[in-house]
């Protein structure tokens, strides 16, 4: 098995776009009702991070079957490598004051489309 690098080069020479981000799993440690303190907070330093251009998307997992909140959720970030990735996760109040745990993945992006729209006039979009 090559190292992530070397696929990384592969995978550009084969032709797919080879954009690396950086996944982290965010899961629930705390009481939802310890996470609602927390969450404005969170909330505020998702913004920042969107702002500087490191956050791509975010939001909210469900449980297995589909119907109930996990309390947890999944963060993309861009950054420069798995320590910067990790650096920003570890300095979102929701992880610093033990809300939730976090893991931190290197992720290829290769293959895929991604449409949306986009209203200027009306102030919306749509990703689908």
């Amino acid at each position: 098995m090559p190292s992530w690098t070397e696929y990384r080069e592969i995978a550009r020479e084969r032709g797919a776009l080879a954009y690396q981000l950086f996944i982290v799993n965010s899961v629930a440690e705390a009481s939802p009702e310890e996470m609602q303190k927390i969450l404005p907070r969170h909330l505020a330093y998702q913004k920042e991070m969107e702002a500087a251009g490191k956050l791509f998307l975010a939001g909210p997992l469900s449980d297995d079957t589909g119907t109930s909140m996990s309390g947890g959720g999944l963060i993309i970030y861009r950054a420069e490598d798995i320590e910067e990735a990790h650096a920003i996760a570890a300095s979102d109040p929701m992880h610093q004051e033990g809300g939730r745990s976090f893991t931190v993945r290197a992720w290829l992006v290769n293959e895929g489309a991604l449409n949306f729209q986009l209203r200027l006039s009306e102030q919306r979009g749509n990703l689908g």
